[in-house]
């Protein structure tokens, strides 16, 4: 061969490995990000969720989700005990909300806020203004249904007769069945002294409670509406259980209050007989007073310390994406926080839903700082026991209330 022609070839090879050689160099390289996330939801949900943000950013990045489970109520103190320890990604209800935000605990979420808000209601809607903080958004809804109200069997019971719990009360007795309620816990224990004008919530800052079911001023003094739970309590068709569900099972409970998350397994239990409702009234003084009750919504935030502020913002607004808020519908029955998701066709079919909404006329914000769970708790043990000490109701609810608005 031609010496020019053999170096030539040569050249042409060697400028060629050369390029290949820069090109390899010059390509990006995928990063390797591990994000950590506090959970308060079904875990094989999130699962499935984490593992198609994995995919659908695969080509940029490596990542790897790590799923851990908090309490919700008490997701401040656990990153109080060890800031560095803390989770990337933080689900909490909307009670937690001032405690993190004033212990600096969230990261404003910048990327498409606009878009986020909009998808929410606005501005202006209470899903946003609860997370809204000098024009910052703190964190992305991921539903707006945290609430309570009624489900009944309609093979025993009627419209008219849920209108009053007295009503449901007589009919369960008559038949041996049970009307059941969670008095264990204050946040049903709140539906009886809220619906007779006594309230309890967080002050402005959210560091104590103003609570005064002690009252002996209002339209209903509180031992009006202690007397009224007793009443209740000794009533042949009353159960307080935290179960209530299980009762449905083996047909001895025909109506309870919950939630949506109920709303499946009581589906396959009571089939075409499902009906939902808002809260019935209750007997105070010889009166009906509308019950009342808790609601709220549950976010997704991001820990201001996370090392991967990017992706950890990337991944709360797609678990609060519209596709994700309607699969969480799907598996839990939750209620979306997103417009365009609520009216999904499936979504409204929901009688949970439809009753979600006439009770919301009737119910307040969650908003209580830790101080009242224990004693809100104990208050409707006690009165569902049907007071066995014998406590003068005066002064058991001087107590309780005491302790609620401990500082």
């Amino acid at each position: 061969m031609n010496i020019k022609k053999i170096m030539a070839v040569t050249c042409s090879a060697v400028c060629l490995l050369t390029m290949a050689s820069c090109g390899n160099k010059s390509s990006k390289k995928r990063e390797k990000v591990t994000l950590n996330v506090w959970k308060m939801e079904d875990e094989a949900l999130l699962q499935q969720m984490a593992d198609n943000f994995v995919e659908h950013y695969k080509d940029e990045a490596d990542i790897e989700i790590i799923l851990g489970n908090k309490p919700e109520h008490s997701m401040t103190e656990y990153i109080q005990e060890n800031p560095d320890d803390s989770a990337d990604i933080l689900y909490f209800a909307d009670d937690q909300l001032d405690q993190l935000y004033n212990a600096g605990y969230l990261l404003p979420i910048t990327e498409n806020k606009d878009q986020i808000i909009a998808d929410n209601g606005g501005r202006y809607t209470d899903v946003i203004s609860c997370v809204v903080r000098d024009l910052k958004l703190y964190a992305c809804p991921i539903t707006a249904g945290n609430g309570y109200f009624l489900y009944y069997n309609a093979k025993y019971l009627n419209e008219s007769d849920v209108q009053s719990l007295d009503s449901i009360l007589e009919i369960a007795g008559k038949k041996n069945k049970f009307f059941a309620m969670d008095w264990s816990s204050g946040w049903y224990t709140y539906s009886f002294f809220g619906g007779a004008g006594l309230s309890a919530e967080a002050n402005p800052g959210g560091t104590y409670n103003v609570c005064d079911w002690n009252s002996t001023e209002n339209k209903y003094k509180g031992v009006d509406v202690a007397q009224a739970m007793l009443d209740i309590s000794s009533s042949k068709g009353f159960r307080s259980t935290e179960s209530p569900i299980d009762g449905a099972s083996d047909d001895s409970v025909i109506a309870f209050v919950s939630g949506q998350w109920d709303y499946e397994n009581l589906r396959g239990i009571w089939g075409d007989d499902l009906r939902a409702t808002k809260l019935p009234t209750f007997t105070v003084n010889g009166d009906q007073v509308q019950m009342s009750g808790f609601m709220g919504y549950k976010y997704v935030g991001v820990y201001s310390g996370t090392k991967n502020p990017d992706w950890a913002v990337k991944f709360a607004e797609w678990v609060s994406n519209y596709d994700n808020q309607v699969e969480r519908f799907r598996v839990t029955g939750e209620c979306p926080s997103n417009v365009e998701a609520m009216q999904a066709e499936e979504v409204q079919s929901s009688p949970a839903v439809v009753a979600l909404g006439e009770q919301s006329a009737f119910s307040v914000r969650q908003n209580v700082t830790d101080a009242y769970w224990t004693p809100s708790s104990l208050l409707g043990s006690t009165l569902a026991a049907g007071n066995p000490d014998k406590i003068d109701l005066q002064e058991l609810l001087d107590g309780v209330t005491a302790e609620i608005n401990a500082r």
